[in-house]
């Protein structure tokens, strides 16, 4: 169960207005029993609806109480000081108490202060009261909801076009690197100080081809691969530049130089007459596995 998601949704405020049906009130309370975060949000809930009510109640005056009773007062006095009215044998007939004769105006309310009226149905009105409370309450609640998630919504949006924004960003910059490295390839293919060595297979590998450009001015070095077999895990190819027959190091190929997606540029070679490639263990070694080459070239 998402507890965050169940407190988001809204039941809890609905069980506190009490507008819930038994079944509903009854699940809402087994599993605030279960769960102590929502139990402690529910009681939130609740505590801050009856703090709502009470900061908003209406306060009587202070006089009110005796105001109503000196009215009624007033009343039973002027219906017990009323004349009697003459039978119809002369005789003096008591006045009748009439229910409805201690609604006379009550005692006169001084300016400024509030009338006081007796209501027809006090329980109605207190109900009515209180459920225009609850009403406003509920509202409030809604609209902190709705804020609420409408600022989740915008956090979300933003995050989402923060990560739009870098992943832009992140590609812009691969695409320049890679231009950067055409243009870098293209000017080293163009550049007659270049020397092009061709690197043909072995009986080993008879159909593999590799082409390795070495400036003997600059001692750049950089390797096109056409063909070559796919190394064995764990191995790589390694390029070797021969100097009056010495194999020197000229580094590792990556993975996407040995299958033909990018020219490398390799180690400076002071000096060669010859390159050659074996298959070395990953990383290289520091002489050739002769039994592994697979092209070899002169220049």
């Amino acid at each position: 169960m998402n507890i965050q998601e169940y407190i988001e949704s809204g039941i809890l405020e609905e069980y506190a207005l009490g507008v819930l049906n038994e079944v509903e009130r009854a699940e809402v309370e087994r599993i605030a029993r279960e769960h102590p975060e929502i139990n402690r949000e529910l009681k939130t809930v609740i505590a801050s609806l009856d703090a709502y009510a009470e900061a908003h109640a209406l306060t009587p005056p202070t006089d009110m109480r005796e105001r109503v009773l000196a009215g009624w007062q007033q009343a039973i006095q002027a219906a017990e000081q009323t004349p009697s009215l003459p039978a119809s044998d002369g005789s003096s007939t008591p006045p009748r108490m009439v229910a409805s004769a201690p609604a006379a105006a009550p005692a006169a309310t001084p300016a400024g202060e509030a009338v006081v009226r007796q209501m027809p149905v006090e329980t109605a009105s207190g109900s009515r009261t209180r459920w225009l409370i609850a009403a406003s309450v509920a509202l409030l609640v809604l609209s902190a909801l709705g804020n609420f998630l409408l600022y989740n919504r915008l956090r979300e949006t933003e995050a989402n076009l923060e990560v739009a924004q870098t992943e832009q960003s992140r590609y812009a910059a691969t695409q320049k690197a890679a231009l950067n490295e055409r243009d870098q390839q293209l000017s080293v293919l163009r550049n007659q100080a270049f020397r092009t060595v061709d690197l043909k297979g072995t009986p080993k590998a008879p159909d593999a081809l590799a082409r390795v450009y070495y400036n003997p001015q600059t001692k750049a070095v950089y390797v096109d691969v056409r063909n070559l077999p796919a190394p064995p895990t764990g191995k790589q190819y390694q390029l070797w530049a021969l100097d009056n027959g010495k194999p020197v190091d000229a580094g590792v190929l990556a993975s996407t130089t040995a299958s033909g997606d990018s020219i490398q540029q390799m180690k400076d070679i002071a000096s060669a007459q010859a390159f050659a490639m074996t298959v070395e263990d990953e990383g290289g070694v520091a002489s050739p596995t002769l039994s592994t080459m697979t092209v070899i070239g002169n220049l």
